[in-house]
């Protein structure tokens, strides 16, 4: 699975759905006199007033005293624009924020998996561990009777070997 061109793919469905979304709100927006005058205007002034003031410092002109303010309907007009592309923006913050959480969400799922079998692999390297100790003993012990018997055999037959001899000696 790409990620990339499906955040491409989201960011693009985002863009198309908020876009009339965006419309429908500048439109209301520049029809009201509250947010005409509180949420379209101030900001599209103060673009104004930063984008004057860049353009005179680039050309090495410094600051600008006193900033002249847009026109009520330009003013209206890029405060609406800005509004509208804010509103897409934040849908499209939004929608990458949700992938980044779900994904962390998946990825420590993931993790979490890894770790329970990790832990399980080690209960069982345990056990195993346990069961080899076990046989060892077993075997020690096993090694121990043969060795035993193994004597009492040679005892036996040294035993059998002299009386045989002695019987060929004597008779």
């Amino acid at each position: 699975m790409a990620p990339f061109p499906l955040i491409k793919l989201a960011y693009l469905a985002v863009k198309q759905i908020s876009k009339p979304i965006a419309n429908s709100i500048k439109r209301r927006a520049k029809s009201h006199p509250f947010f005409r005058t509180y949420i379209c205007m101030p900001p599209a002034q103060f673009y104004h007033w930063c984008e004057v003031n860049f353009r005179l410092r680039l050309m090495g002109l410094g600051q600008a005293k006193n900033v002249e303010k847009l026109p009520d309907k330009e003013a209206i007009e890029l405060g609406g624009e800005m509004l509208g592309e804010f509103i897409v923006f934040s849908l499209a913050c939004l929608v990458v924020i949700s992938e980044y959480l779900r994904g962390s969400r998946k990825e420590a799922a993931k993790e979490e998996k890894s770790k329970q079998e990790l832990g399980q692999i080690q209960c069982k390297i345990s056990e195993i561990a346990a069961v080899t100790e076990v046989q060892q003993s077993q075997i020690f012990d096993l090694q121990k009777q043969i060795d035993i018997l193994m004597e009492e055999k040679i005892k036996q037959q040294l035993k059998n070997t002299s009386g045989q001899y002695v019987k060929k000696l004597l008779g």
